[in-house]
């Protein structure tokens, strides 16, 4: 009985975790929508209301608003006029104390994780930590620059050690080159093994003659 127990729990336990975090998800962003249209309701002739409250609670109306504001922003913002615009704006932020602060920080994060010439979280390797003769799995996300560059003798690289089975939480190191040894499995098979405490691992590949040393 008691196998017959677990393997059902094995089964539906990830389908309904998996279940959970989309309904979570999608609740969130409805109930975003459904503060935006506060705005144009408010706007519109009392005649139109009943039209919006029943837009309201269309179930998913709020991913597929989320993903039109998405791309109308990336239409208007690829253009001459929207880089105008763009660049007003965040000059208008940075003028706003504190908020300028947080705001700089965000953005200048997600420009380095999005960014498609970018290299952060592009490669996980191999590092040893919190002592030598431990290993974890790490994301390279570029090497260290400026004032912090010009006080490390040789070559360095940055990299992101993330915590188990919380990935959102980690580590920001700075090691030798010669101290990190590259894997040939993708950002996402790392994740997996990192938050499944190294359940789920990847199919063994040879490690490319191209990726013997991480990326700069």
């Amino acid at each position: 009985m008691k196998k017959y127990l677990l393997a059902g729990l094995l089964v539906w336990t990830p389908l309904a975790i998996t279940i959970w975090v989309l309904a979570w998800l999608l609740g969130f962003v409805d109930s975003m929508f459904a503060w935006l249209l506060n705005g144009p309701q408010a706007l519109l002739p009392a005649s139109a209301h009943d039209s919006i409250e029943r837009l309201r609670h269309v179930p998913g109306m709020g991913l597929i608003g989320l993903g039109v504001i998405l791309l109308l922003t990336g239409v208007f913002v690829t253009n001459i006029f929207g880089q105008w615009a763009l660049r007003q704006w965040n000059r208008v932020i940075h003028k706003i104390p504190i908020v300028s602060s947080v705001y700089s920080s965000v953005k200048q994060v997600s420009d380095t994780l999005f960014s498609s010439s970018g290299n952060a979280f592009r490669e996980a390797v191999l590092v040893q930590y919190p002592r030598a003769g431990s290993w974890t799995i790490a994301f390279v996300t570029g090497r260290p620059s400026g004032e912090v560059a010009s006080q490390l003798p040789g070559d360095h690289v940055s990299v992101y050690v993330p915590t188990t089975p919380n990935p959102t939480s980690g580590f920001f190191l700075m090691m030798p080159r010669a101290d990190v040894l590259p894997l040939a499995m993708s950002v996402d098979q790392a994740l997996k093994y990192i938050i499944s405490m190294g359940v789920v691992a990847p199919p063994l590949r040879a490690v490319p003659m191209a990726a013997r040393k991480p990326a700069a």
